[in-house]
């Protein structure tokens, strides 16, 4: 397990075993403000974010730019239409 301090929010990884052993800590560490990153073979399968926090602007601007860093990566392979259907069907 290590853990990344940010500006703003502690991220803790954990492997998924220890996740599942230790879940009552890792919902400490969430209501704490803390995210979580749980890893499978050290790579990242899914995140923990507290339920009560809405994103913050910087958040979403982050979002965006990581977005656009994969939109990037795969230049051409995208249907615009459709992601632009599926934004607004998030929407909804």
């Amino acid at each position: 397990m290590s853990v990344t301090p940010t500006p703003q929010t502690v991220v803790r990884e954990i492997g998924a075993f220890d996740a599942k052993n230790r879940l009552g800590t890792l919902l400490d560490w969430v209501e704490a403000g803390e995210e979580v990153v749980i890893t499978r073979r050290g790579k990242p399968v899914a995140r923990l974010v507290s339920a009560r926090e809405g994103g913050t602007q910087a958040d979403a601007v982050r979002a965006v730019e990581r977005m656009r860093e994969r939109a990037a990566a795969q230049a051409g392979k995208y249907d615009w239409a459709e992601w632009k259907a599926l934004r607004d069907a998030g929407r909804a």
